[in-house]
């Protein structure tokens, strides 16, 4: 199968050294680049045209990034009845329910494992137990980031600065960092994997979202003499027609799965009514973990290998479902009907819904702008 790469960074490069290596049958014919790298000047063109008019190119993959020219440039090919392979978690975000409409009004398959999860083939195993499965609920770790920030602070002491800093030198933190530790990043990821795990398109609106910013090394520390450890994670579960999706810090036991999970790597897990827990654990980003997600869609697709259409229904988005306990660490009031117990500038909680607890946090911000909460996922299944 002829192909054309859309962008030649990090990811396009992962994929087409994927392909050069493991000599799978799929031909790089055409890379979309402003650039052009030395030894490739005979593939390499800045005019997409050539792509779209091209009939032996079946096949593009997506890797330039953001939602703008690359909304375009998906859709028509999507048009000119080329199958698409992205892994922009932005853009299928963004437009899950037009790009999928247009796959299927021009006979296309629409792929994008690597969006979420990166190097894990979590979207697909998803998708593949959604065939026949009930997803009760789902939960990661989706953020590399984010975890080797946790992880260094809890095991090494470290200041959060610190290791964000060490983290920008290892290549893990952009130099604006702030999709990562604001949850941004978990929280288009988190909004894919819920509307494919529960036949809804939920935008990046419908998912309330706390990051890691304000967490320090004393919030640590207690969170070690309550033997918990701290993970970012997203999290979504149906519940009839409502469906809720949120991102928050969350306090889990030390024997569960996401405890153990170090450094950059990433761990998402679904329960499904049938088959249980599923856990996927691996590489969420990098060059070559998201450069042969990839190509294995490219594969799947030349192999003819299709998951039933996505079927959009009317699932109500709704944050006040399923309240659970929280940390709070902050100088602001804490109502007295909300508290279960104080510890100077900490409390526990009483069962609070995700919208009762994210307005209280935007309402306690004008206060005490340093404000920290985590959810306790302890009576999870």
């Amino acid at each position: 199968m002829d192909i054309a790469i859309l962008g030649f960074g990090t990811v396009g490069a992962g994929a087409y050294e994927t392909i050069r290596d493991s000599h799978c049958g799929l031909n790089v014919k055409r890379i979309l680049d402003i650039r052009v790298p030395l030894g490739f000047e005979h593939i390499v063109t800045s005019d997409y045209n050539e792509i779209l008019d091209d009939p032996d190119i079946e096949l593009v993959a997506e890797a330039i990034g953001g939602l703008h020219p690359a909304y375009e440039f998906v859709s028509a090919a999507l048009k000119a009845g080329k199958h698409v392979v992205s892994a922009n978690k932005h853009l299928i975000c963004h437009y899950f329910r037009e790009l999928h409409a247009l796959a299927a009004e021009h006979h296309c398959m629409l792929r994008f494992t690597p969006s979420a999860g990166g190097g894990i083939p979590w979207l697909y195993n998803l998708q593949r137990q959604k065939r026949c499965d009930e997803i009760l609920w789902l939960r990661g770790i989706m953020n590399g980031t984010t975890n080797y920030i946790l992880d260094a602070m809890q095991h090494l002491g470290s200041q959060f600065d610190e290791v964000l800093n060490t983290a920008k030198a290892l290549g893990y933190a952009e130099a604006d960092p702030s999709a990562d530790i604001d949850g941004l990043d978990v929280r288009r990821k988190c909004a894919i994997s819920a509307s494919i795990a529960y036949d809804t398109a939920l935008s990046e609106e419908d998912v309330p979202t706390f990051g890691i910013r304000n967490i320090t090394r004393r919030d640590i520390a207690y969170f070690d003499s309550l033997g918990m450890t701290c993970k970012l994670l997203g999290c979504a579960r149906r519940d009839g027609n409502r469906v809720i999706a949120y991102v928050e810090p969350t306090l889990l036991p030390a024997g569960a799965i996401e405890s153990s999970v170090g450094t950059n790597y990433n761990c998402i897990t679904l329960f499904g009514r049938k088959v249980g827990r599923l856990s996927f654990l691996g590489q969420g980003a990098g060059k070559y973990p998201t450069g042969c997600a990839m190509v294995q869609d490219m594969l799947d697709i030349a192999a003819g290998i299709r998951f039933p259409a996505p079927t959009i229904t009317q699932v109500v988005p709704d944050p006040s479902i399923y309240p659970h306990r929280y940390y709070i660490r902050t100088s602001a009031h804490v109502p007295d009907d909300i508290a279960e117990r104080r510890d100077g500038n900490v409390v526990m909680t009483v069962p609070l819904s995700v919208t009762d607890i994210h307005r209280f946090a935007s309402q306690a911000q004008n206060t005490d702008p340093r404000i920290f909460l985590a959810g306790l996922e302890d009576n999870i299944e």
